[in-house]
């Protein structure tokens, strides 16, 4: 019976170690999540306490608010998430102890029974009586063994329980220290509440703010959406321009796709590849503005569309290549600023609102290589690199190639 118990809970114990171990992996997840969502939050912050805040700005400043939000509310969500998982290795933590605290009385019991038949055997007869009295020296043999096994198990039976105290002792601790982590959690979560709360009523009254002169915000935003569609239009009629030139040299009439070399086409392959790994086009900085059509994060009756993302990132940085590939392009747009194009295939990276760059038409570049640096905008003192991805004439959205984007 003893060792159909021991069998089982070795069973147990084998079941119970699989979810506990993949909880733990999951949670770990988590938290290298929450921390890094904290970094970010730090460096977000660092970048729009430097952001001037003038009436014009007024936009960018609610802008701001509403990403602060947003990555507290990403913290919260990420906490939750980790505190649900932290109160499951809790649960399976106090199985565990239970389990041990049965076992260890079970064996202390088992222990205990067998000094005391020791001792009683002893009273009795003499360990020499007992082999003295063998009627063969088989027998006397066979008497020894026995004592041997039974001083061993007996010895074994103590080390056992003292690693299972041992080990006991290891569960406890271990699980005060998940409780200590889920309050300190909580704390973290309640903290970030109250930070919301208090962004919410600055944007409350900025917003109140803007209501007031809605029409003048309306036209600075339409007047930026008309920007970005004669801006968008000039860069298509570049990639149309090239995959023309690329077909007229390779004799065929397709006016939508490039005519590829084999090298091209490896190219593009080599590319494809690495959907969902490609670096930043920047060594550091944050998601302001989404790829699709958006509601506009202030004014929400009107609507923007992004052919790409907006990254808002440190003043003096530079854009670099997301890939390898051949500069298509170094496009002078308006207010002086530049937009390269770099061609990867029949995939093109596009990086808006350069200050300067520092290659030209037909150049190699190699991947993370410098491009130029982004423009800071004097009005605003926001440093934001417009990026965009396309397969031929068609936009993609850069968060699907872009590394954790």
């Amino acid at each position: 019976m003893r060792l159909k118990l021991t069998y089982f809970f070795f069973i147990f114990a084998i079941f119970m170690a699989v979810p506990t171990s993949a909880q733990k992996s999951k949670r770990q997840v988590l938290e290298a999540r929450r921390k890094q969502l904290q970094k970010d939050k730090v460096y977000i912050n660092a970048l729009l306490s430097n952001a001037k805040r003038k009436e014009q700005n007024l936009l960018g400043e609610l802008n701001d608010i509403k990403d602060k939000i947003k990555i507290s509310e990403e913290i919260i969500s990420t906490i939750s998430s980790e505190s649900k998982e932290l109160s499951n290795e809790i649960y399976l933590n106090q199985l565990d102890i239970n389990k041990f605290k049965r076992e260890l009385v079970d064996l202390k019991k088992d222990y205990g029974d067998m000094i005391y038949k020791s001792y009683k055997s002893k009273s009795q007869n003499s360990r020499v009586m007992f082999l003295l009295s063998s009627k063969s020296f088989t027998q006397a043999y066979k008497r020894f063994q026995y004592m041997k096994q039974y001083n061993s198990y007996r010895k074994k039976q103590g080390e056992e329980i003292a690693k299972k105290t041992y080990d006991l002792q290891v569960l406890t601790d271990s699980l005060q220290i998940k409780k200590d982590l889920k309050q300190q959690l909580l704390s973290e979560k309640q903290s970030e509440q109250n930070l919301i709360e208090k962004d919410k009523k600055s944007q409350e009254g900025l917003l109140s703010q803007v209501k007031q002169k809605e029409n003048k915000y309306k036209k600075q935003i339409q007047g930026f959406i008309k920007e970005e569609k004669r801006i968008n239009a000039q860069i298509d009629r570049l990639i149309r321009a090239a995959i023309a030139a690329s077909n007229k040299k390779a004799g065929t009439t397709s006016s939508s796709s490039f005519a590829l070399t084999a090298e091209a086409r490896a190219l593009a392959t080599k590319f494809t590849s690495n959907k969902g790994k490609l670096p930043w086009p920047v060594e550091k900085g944050y998601v302001s503005t989404y790829y699709g059509k958006q509601p506009h994060p202030v004014v929400k009756t009107l609507t923007i569309q992004s052919n790409g993302v907006r990254i808002t990132t440190n003043k003096g940085s530079k854009a670099r290549a997301v890939f390898e590939g051949t500069v298509l392009a170094v496009q002078l747009m308006s207010g002086n600023k530049k937009t390269v194009l770099i061609q990867h295939g029949n995939y093109i990276s596009v990086y808006k609102n350069l200050e300067n760059v520092t290659v030209s038409k037909g150049q190699k570049v190699k991947t993370k290589q410098q491009i130029g640096s982004i423009f800071t905008d004097k009005v605003t003192g926001k440093t934001i690199l417009s990026f965009m991805i396309n397969n031929n004439l068609k936009t993609e959205n850069p968060a699907n190639w872009i590394y954790k984007m």
